[in-house]
């Protein structure tokens, strides 16, 4: 599938998305933010990948943000950066996604990473928010996401006083996962994906449904229960002893339920 603002390779179990925008900041576009939803809905349909790495062109922005260009001017959906659209899709992808950041997260780019399930990034990178520096705010997941990751003194701070954080203070915050050397970003990315991908999948589908599920209320709790718990019980013993009586038109054997 063709793509006009990101580019999607896969490398054995990995998938790699790239925001490919780097003369302008890697800053996400409408189009942008439904090429990623897009692409993730492709990747939910297959079994190649076991792990997602979503990072940014170029030496210098992992993504500063959005731009509204194009779109009409209207306080209506059409008017609006959809950017929970792409966020949504990271989220119900059943598969980790890794933020592997290359440079400036800032603003929605710095959402865009939390929203992430990992991140590891170069040691030069800078993450900051500076949403109501420009009269902006993200009061959904830029706030609760931020909020569970570094607690709610310091996400305040971070909002509100929009403080420059280096890659190093943000692993001491646990803002992030890994720092590792500038040149040695892409290849510590790889070995850190290839390690999770020998993870079970159905294991980590399950552990990052259960993450999900207090935020997503009862879509979050439909995706444990109808995506997972029921798959799983679907393929047990009872299921199928109760499937093949019914077909049967016989009496249950109740010795192969409970196992």
């Amino acid at each position: 599938m063709a793509y006009e603002t990101i580019l999607y390779e896969e490398d054995g179990p990995i998938g790699t998305i790239t925001l490919n925008r780097p003369e302008d900041g890697n800053m996400f576009t409408a189009t942008t933010c439904h090429e990623i939803r897009d692409c993730i809905n492709e990747i939910r349909r297959e079994t190649r990948t076991r792990v997602i790495v979503l990072t940014g062109a170029g030496e210098k922005f992992f993504c500063i943000g959005g731009r509204k260009d194009g779109m009409e001017k209207t306080t209506l959906y059409a008017g609006t950066l959809p950017t929970l659209d792409m966020y949504e899709s990271i989220e119900r992808l059943q598969k980790p996604v890794i933020a592997s950041v290359n440079g400036f997260a800032v603003g929605g780019g710095h959402v865009l990473h939390m929203v992430c399930d990992l991140t590891i990034a170069k040691e030069s990178a800078v993450f900051r928010q500076v949403g109501p520096m420009m009269g902006s705010f993200d009061a959904g997941y830029g706030t609760w996401y931020l909020e569970d990751i570094v607690g709610k003194k310091k996400a305040k701070e971070i909002w509100f006083h929009n403080p420059k954080m280096s890659a190093k203070y943000a692993l001491e915050l646990g803002l992030i996962n890994k720092v590792v050397p500038d040149d040695q970003l892409k290849a510590e990315t790889r070995k850190f994906a290839l390690e999770i991908a020998d993870r079970g999948a159905f294991a980590l589908a399950a552990v990052k449904g259960a993450f999900n599920a207090r935020h997503g209320g009862v879509s979050g709790l439909s995706r444990v229960t109808h995506d997972l718990l029921l798959r799983a019980y679907m393929e047990g013993e009872e299921s199928h002893e109760l499937s093949d009586s019914f077909g049967n038109k016989r009496k249950p054997d109740s010795s192969k339920f409970g196992h």
